[in-house]
């Protein structure tokens, strides 16, 4: 039987750049490092949607909960914080400004929000880059939590994913605000766990 096995150390050399930017974004992102903030309440895909005429939405194949006006409306009177990069890129023209910060992939490593269910979903694509030096199990135990994480995301958006089999946290109350925070927080927990293994795994040579 032909055994084939990954040239690590080539890995390592050729990568060594994106080893180090990984590295420096896990322990900048840890709850260890920086303080988690759990005040955007799932605001980021509100802002995708705000404005939007009819069949511009992201996911046109999900009606909104409600109507286009009620959504833009709480676009407009609650406070946008979004640090996360791949978030706000997508926030519509009307929406980016109403961010209180503009994040850019350059300040990804200085932003990054360790409750952030974006910055927790990631933790997948970054162990995916990393193979082969993160085991295949602690890989899939970050597709799980990504996938967990979204469900919370989808949830707490503007649209209405219940025919899906899905819940509602509807932000735009208080009561759906409290839900959100609650269930941030054990993600984010889990999260920083993922992100330790991760770390674990990383060679110090490339600090």
């Amino acid at each position: 039987m032909l055994l084939r096995r990954a040239d690590v150390e080539r890995y390592r050399r050729d990568r060594a750049s994106a080893l180090t930017f990984m590295r420096r974004l896990l322990s900048a992102s840890s709850l260890s490092s920086r303080r988690p903030q759990f005040g955007c309440f799932g605001l980021h895909e509100w802002a995708m949607v705000h404005r939007v005429q009819e069949g511009e939405q992201r996911h046109e194949d999900l009606p909104l909960r409600l109507s286009q006006a009620e959504t833009d409306q709480v676009v407009e009177r609650e406070n946008l914080v979004c640090s996360h990069i791949d978030a706000f890129r997508f926030f519509t023209p009307s929406a980016a400004p109403r961010n209180a910060m503009q994040p850019t992939r350059e300040t990804q490593v200085e932003l990054d929000n360790p409750a952030c269910l974006h910055v927790g979903m990631d933790l997948y694509k970054w162990a995916m880059k990393l193979t082969p030096l993160i085991p295949s199990g602690l890989v899939l135990d970050c597709f799980e939590h990504a996938r967990e994480t979204r469900v919370l995301d989808m949830e707490a958006s503007p649209y209405d994913v219940r025919p899906l089999g899905y819940g509602v946290v509807p932000i735009e109350t208080a009561s759906g605000k409290a839900e959100y925070v609650r269930r941030q927080r054990g993600l984010a927990e889990r999260a920083d766990a993922l992100r330790s293994r991760i770390l674990d795994h990383l060679p110090p040579a490339i600090d």
